[in-house]
């Protein structure tokens, strides 16, 4: 890092993490600290929504998701837009009639304390997982960037974010739309510089036919296989349950929206969320894309992590990785003199020559790959803790190694600033579930406005250190960005069952519900652990069989409770 890329980025973080505190200040009334006094508008609601999703996991893994397998992750986001709808028609007016602090609060008045008390306790597991990851991911960067031990500064950014959310809703959502401005000015620029950096004789239609003939551009797969993670019905079944569960009974997204003036300035954040969130991502992978086109043309190293790089070399495997490293190098010639031939044959026409190339080119594709794997492999004799899928470091390798001074200080900034803004999301719907439905609830019922703000802000520093506590094991998941889907889709297809009893199945009642729930998250349970089955549609398992499974011991109970009354009514006659 040079002068120029320390001031920019030191600069960016200090005005922001400034900004929030200021923004945050006097805060003394619950509904002003947990809901920003329900007065913001839906522009800072969309945006405040959006960066809450897009965190530094989104800015430095996804990219990195595409060099690896292309831009198929897209499908993901297929039901957002569906979802956004249905949550506008739905959940918004029911929330902002009933006033709640969080979204399990409506689970009471609908069904009683019991449900109420599972949903928040598996927001809370799932939550305090996933934020642990975002609070990661920002670490990741500076100490490979600096050399820097991960758990020291995997704390000192914990203690970063902890000091935003600390001043509430308000501070964490007017940061929100800097931050996000900021992530995304990062990125357009990271994808200006990588297609201005490829050979002055390869265009751009010249890299779009590269990224297209190595899968890099497969968006759409209408193939129906449920052991397939990404495709287009995974992405429109699977994914708009687990948005619907994401944005309508997650409370890091709820408290986004139940922040709106009227109900009208909270559907429209959801919609414009809707409308942009798909292009956006579309947008980032294709920043990975090109990524990987420009690694067609420079040679990328055998393995993008650079510590655990650094760490095989000194070891007895040295020599072995070295071998490697030569393999490596050759491929990667033969590759790129396959493209060249390639783009070559594209340009008089002959497609038939071109496509035996391309088919060639794929070949060595695999070799690379089989070597890479190779080399993974010794880097794990040589430090089995080390971090062998370097998926994550890809985007991170591209931006230190090949951006000017100042333009690399722009976009670790974008990134840290991602990660703060999901994190601080994060951190403050734990703290508002705690305090509502936990501590007010159940501990200190006659707890006034200032106990509560004064035991959220606590509970924020005690969530916190769960999520750097979560991050110390991080390095162990793989990619980020599949990893935060996973967990998230472990659990969110039970919590969304319960909405759906709660909106469309009046007859249901409290025990039937918790029931469902518990059934529902075995049965993803035993979804994950015994089947292949890809885990976008774990959320149409927990979804469908805890409403299948509350409706038909509800059915029991009232039959139950007909045959109970019966024999009563017998035992009253003459």
């Amino acid at each position: 890092m040079r002068p120029v890329d320390w001031i920019v980025l030191i600069g960016t973080l200090v005005t922001i993490v400034s900004y929030g505190v200021w923004k945050g200040r006097h805060r003394k009334n619950l509904d002003g600290y947990l809901l920003a006094g329900r007065q913001l508008q839906w522009p800072t609601i969309a945006l405040s929504i959006m960066a809450t999703q897009a965190s530094a996991i989104t800015f430095l893994s996804t990219p990195g998701q595409a060099y690896a397998d292309g831009m198929r992750f897209v499908q993901f986001y297929l039901g957002l837009p569906i979802a956004m709808v249905l949550l506008a028609i739905v959940a918004v007016p029911i929330y902002h009639r009933l006033k709640v602090y969080t979204a399990y609060e409506y689970l009471e008045t609908r069904f009683g304390p019991k449900t109420r008390v599972v949903t928040a306790s598996l927001f809370l597991a799932q939550r305090g997982v996933s934020t642990g990851l975002t609070v990661y991911a920002p670490a990741v960067i500076v100490s490979l960037l600096l050399g820097w031990n991960i758990h020291v500064t995997n704390i000192g950014i914990g203690l970063l974010v902890i000091a935003i959310t600390v001043g509430g809703t308000k501070a964490v959502s007017r940061t929100h739309v800097h931050q996000l401005l900021i992530a995304l000015a990062g990125m357009a620029v990271a994808l200006t510089i990588a297609i201005h950096s490829l050979p002055t004789d390869v265009s751009l239609l010249d890299a779009l036919h590269v990224a297209g003939k190595m899968g890099r551009l497969n968006v759409i797969d209408f193939s129906f296989d449920l052991k397939t993670p990404y495709n287009f019905w995974s992405g429109i079944i699977g994914g708009t349950l687990l948005m619907l569960s994401y944005f309508g009974c997650d409370q890091s997204q709820v408290q986004r929206y139940l922040t709106g003036e009227t109900v009208q300035q909270s559907r429209l954040g959801l919609l414009i969320n809707g409308m942009i969130k798909v292009p956006m991502q579309f947008f980032i992978l294709f920043v990975g894309a090109m990524v990987f086109v420009f690694f067609q043309f420079t040679a990328p190293p055998l393995f993008f992590n650079s510590a655990a790089r650094n760490k095989v070399v000194k070891t007895r495997y040295a020599s072995q990785y070295a071998a490697l490293e030569q393999t490596h190098a050759a491929t990667f010639a033969s590759k790129r003199n396959g493209m060249r031939e390639m783009l070559a044959a594209m340009h008089t026409g002959d497609s038939a020559r071109a496509d035996a190339v391309a088919a060639r080119v794929r070949a060595l594709q695999t070799t690379d790959a089989n070597t890479h794997k190779a080399a993974a492999d010794l880097i794990a004799k040589a430090d089995p803790a080390a971090d062998t899928n370097d998926t994550n470091y890809v985007f991170l390798s591209f931006v230190i190694g090949f951006f000017p001074a100042g333009v690399v200080g722009l976009l670790l900034a974008a990134i840290f600033c991602a990660a703060m803004s999901a994190t601080a999301s994060g951190l403050n719907a734990l703290s508002s579930t705690s305090v509502v439905d936990v501590y007010r609830r159940f501990i200190s019922c006659d707890a006034n406005d200032r106990d509560c703000v004064r035991m959220s802000k606590m509970l924020t520093v005690f969530w916190g250190l769960v999520s750097i506590g979560v991050g110390e094991f991080a390095s162990h998941v793989g990619s980020l960005i599949e990893a935060v889907n996973r967990f998230g889709s472990f659990f969110y297809g039970t919590i969304l069952g319960v909405f759906v009893l709660a909106f469309f199945f009046s007859k249901v009642g409290d025990i039937a519900a918790v029931s469902g729930a518990v059934v529902g998250q075995i049965a993803v349970g035993l979804c994950a652990i015994f089947t292949n089955t890809a885990y976008l549609w774990w959320n149409v398992v927990g979804c469908v069989v805890g409403v299948v499974a509350a409706v038909v011991i509800q059915t029991f109970l009232l039959g139950v409770g007909s045959r109970v009354s019966g024999v009563e009514a017998s035992n009253l006659g003459p």
